[in-house]
């Protein structure tokens, strides 16, 4: 028998590359791959925000909204507490361009006053002889801006001698439209104090007991359950009742939010603590701690921002309850009271069914309540989703 042959083991192959390794023309990435790679986080998120559409027209409808909100005096047609005598609970005017087939511009019809004795109906029909062009940039109703500076200008004013109510007049005489946007600026800073109380108490008191747990999370705890167990509108009844009434309109305003902040914290204190029982076991965390980073560096820098998309969630769905809570209370003659303008007070004057029945345009301020509210779900919901770039 011929004996095998024998193996002859050869050497691997060398396949190392021995040149200065570029990460760039290593991978031998597409300029669109090259472009994703190299993005900072910031970047990734506002590219996923872009592509959720419906959050990118709710935050442009709220930006636009809240620009107005400093301004209200400015596009205001008449003074928020301006009132027409002769025109109450006046029907909205239409804007009209053409009269008698001519080219006239932005114009409103006139209207006379009739009063019906058998049901003491007031009544406004259209005069199609009074033309009442409105004016633009133009010197109308006195006011303070802010309640400091006077001055007369406004965006839109109403013909000399003439009317200009877009979605009509109430009670007592005075432009729904006018006091809509005077009412938008208390109506929406209501949300964003709020919620900066409600952050403050529900990010500190959550952070403190997740981290350090002992006797804080088991007092906190129990703190959180009583408040809990309590109906949210009893206690807010109850709570705005007992403001004094010879208190001034700014500090009931200023009562209102700190009420609605003291009572909101205890959701986001919670899913804060589940979060940190959960994070300050990891291994950065203990990275961290050995590195010599004090504990309110390592919640604020290391551990808080692992949950971000859950803290945004969280505004945009406290701000517009806040804003309910506010509209609620005033509706209810128990929040914010007149002379403050807010969509609340407004609404107020809307309980009886037999006003809506014939004035329907009294609940006009609702509309901007369910818009607002819409706008920042729609906007939680794309935040919520560009905060976690990488989960596609």
């Amino acid at each position: 028998m011929n004996a095998a042959p024998p193996v002859v083991e050869r050497p691997l192959a060398h396949y190392v590359s021995q040149a200065p390794f570029d990460p760039q023309t290593a991978a031998k990435l597409s300029p669109a791959q090259e472009r994703v790679y190299l993005a900072s986080q910031w970047r990734l998120m506002w590219w996923k925000f872009r592509r959720h559409r419906m959050a990118v027209v709710a935050s442009v409808f709220l930006l636009v909204l809240y620009a107005t909100v400093p301004f209200s005096e400015f596009f205001a047609p008449y003074a928020g507490g301006t009132r027409n005598t002769a025109f109450i609970r006046s029907p909205p005017q239409r804007i009209h361009l053409f009269h008698d087939g001519q080219f006239v511009g932005p114009f409103v019809y006139g209207s006379t006053y009739n009063l019906d004795m058998k049901t003491l109906r007031r009544s406004y029909p259209q005069d199609n002889a009074k033309v009442e062009p409105i004016r633009f940039l133009c010197h109308g109703d006195p006011y303070l801006f802010w309640g400091l500076i006077p001055g007369n200008r406004h965006l839109m004013c109403p013909a000399e001698g003439g009317t200009l109510f877009l979605l009509g007049a109430d009670r007592l005489g005075r432009d729904v439209l006018s006091r809509i946007l005077y009412g938008a600026r208390v109506s929406l800073t209501v949300g964003l104090i709020g919620i900066s109380i409600s952050f403050f108490l529900g990010l500190i008191i959550g952070g403190l007991a997740g981290y350090y747990g002992g006797w804080f999370d088991l007092v906190s705890q129990r703190a959180i359950e009583i408040v809990h167990s309590i109906p949210h509108i009893p206690i807010w009844l109850a709570l705005a009742a007992i403001m004094p009434v010879t208190w001034s309109p700014l500090l009931v305003y200023f009562g209102i939010t700190v009420i609605l902040g003291m009572m909101d914290w205890t959701g986001l204190a919670r899913a804060v603590r589940a979060k940190l029982l959960a994070l300050r076991e990891e291994d950065y965390v203990m990275a961290a701690q050995l590195m010599g980073a004090r504990p309110p560096r390592i919640i604020a820098r290391h551990l808080l921002p692992g949950f971000i998309s859950h803290l945004i969630a969280s505004a945009t769905i406290t701000i517009p309850s806040m804003i309910l809570g506010e509209t609620a209370l005033s509706f209810l003659g128990l929040g914010l009271r007149p002379p403050i303008i807010s969509w609340g007070v407004m609404l107020n004057e809307a309980q009886n069914m037999n006003v809506v029945v014939l004035y329907p345009w009294l609940m006009f301020p609702v509309v901007p309540v369910i818009l607002v509210i819409l706008a920042f779900n729609f906007l939680g919901d794309g935040l919520r989703d560009a905060a976690d770039p990488y989960n596609s």
